[in-house]
């Protein structure tokens, strides 16, 4: 992926808040979707071709593939991607809390020639925190603030009553890894922070249910031997996902126009 080109028309995997909005501003040649929902991809984007199989994108010819489909996408379908020579472009990252899978992905790129590309999601600063790292990282803390009803379907129902909270409250505190494992929909940038920082183990996430928020709100602390980092990214969040903020559908249309994705592996 270079920063003097933009990219092609791409392929999707899946159609759903994410998908919409980047198949709206992005040229899209195909887009994978489950069964079931072959039909209506097919009359929201007359032209594009709407398989059911990586195989059937990998006759189509083009060079890459975005997930928008969750962390079951990136396991299903990464490696047979990669395989095929074809870049993907994951969002959701809290897949690589997987450590296995992760290394399988990176091995079967190196082996393929293609790559993993990881846009800056609803996050800002990672530019800083790659440039910190390089002389070493002595803390990251990602904080990640969302309504309340954003936690909703989370273990965070289970332990609060989210209907009643009057203010700010930490319903997870603990390393990257966790916190993508029991918040598969809301922690996915606490795992890209990680990748970009002190890893999946030694990065700290604090995730807030706070009343008093109608979006979201992503947070990155670090300190360094070269300086210390804040910086702070509050999007509007998905009135169809809450979970979710724009701002994550459209730094996936920044990297593919301009070329340049926050990280790439391997």
């Amino acid at each position: 992926m270079t920063a003097t080109a933009e990219m092609g028309p791409v392929a999707l995997i899946g159609y759903g808040a994410i998908g919409r909005i980047v198949a709206a501003e992005t040229p899209v040649g195909a887009v994978l979707v489950r069964p079931g929902r072959a039909e209506s991809a097919r009359a929201a984007l007359p032209g594009v071709a709407v398989v059911a199989s990586v195989a059937e994108l990998g006759e189509i010819g083009l060079e890459t593939v975005v997930e928008c489909a969750g962390q079951g996408a990136v396991a299903e379908h990464g490696e047979a991607v990669l395989a095929r020579g074809m870049d993907l472009m994951v969002i959701s990252t809290g897949a690589f809390a997987d450590r296995a899978l992760f290394d399988r992905l990176c091995e079967t790129a190196g082996r393929a020639g293609s790559r993993m590309l990881v846009p800056a999601g609803a996050t800002a600063g990672l530019d800083g925190l790659l440039a910190l790292r390089e002389r070493g990282l002595d803390s990251v803390l990602y904080t990640s603030s969302k309504p309340p009803r954003a936690w909703l379907g989370t273990p965070a129902q289970e332990t609060h009553d989210l209907d009643s909270l009057t203010g700010p409250t930490v319903i997870y505190s603990g390393p990257a890894a966790e916190a993508a494992r029991r918040f598969p929909k809301n922690a996915n940038l606490a795992v890209t922070v990680a990748l970009a920082g002190l890893g999946l183990n030694e990065t700290r996430v604090e995730l807030v249910a706070d009343p008093g928020l109608t979006g979201n709100v992503g947070r990155i602390e670090a300190v360094g031997r070269l300086g210390e980092l804040t910086v702070t990214m509050a999007g509007r969040a998905m009135p169809e996902n809450p979970k979710t903020s724009m701002v994550t559908a459209y730094s996936v249309i920044a990297a593919l126009r301009s070329g340049t994705a926050a990280m790439t592996f391997p």
